[in-house]
């Protein structure tokens, strides 16, 4: 009983790595697709529409994870299970990024760039229909997944 226990609480640990490191891939993602170097712009410079769309990315890759952790083939085995986690994931990051850059190529400016530009100290609108964009291709992906 208590063997199961820590045996459920340490594969929970490694698909929460799994999970971990399809997040970093996606922000690398992003930081491909907009300009000058996104840990910087969101943590130093304090741009808010960075953030929006980091944000909406992040939570986007984490309804995917869930869904892929849902639809993993854990049934085959650990191992398996969290190799389809990640794979199925790094497949949802890789239509995120895709939408995004979508949008990014037939909307006005140079893609990525407008999401970054604060005015007022608020965040460009264009950085909310980003974070959604990224929101609603996840949960597009999650279900294609369950």
């Amino acid at each position: 009983m208590v063997g199961d226990i820590f045996q459920s609480a340490g594969e929970a640990v490694l698909y929460g790595v799994v999970g971990f490191a399809v997040m970093a891939v996606a922000f690398y993602a992003l930081d491909l697709v907009t300009p000058g170097h996104l840990a910087k712009i969101v943590w130093k410079d304090r741009n808010k529409g960075a953030a929006v769309v980091l944000g909406g990315e992040m939570l986007g890759v984490g309804w995917v994870i869930a869904e892929a952790i849902r639809a993993s083939e854990s049934e085959e085995g650990l191992g398996y299970g969290l190799l389809s986690t990640g794979l199925y994931g790094l497949a949802g990051v890789v239509v995120m990024t895709l939408a995004f850059a979508v949008v990014g190529a037939i909307t006005p400016g140079p893609m990525g760039a407008m999401v970054l530009e604060d005015q007022d100290n608020r965040p460009h609108p264009a950085a909310w229909v980003q974070g959604a964009v990224y929101v609603g291709t996840a949960l597009m992906v999650g279900a294609a997944l369950s």
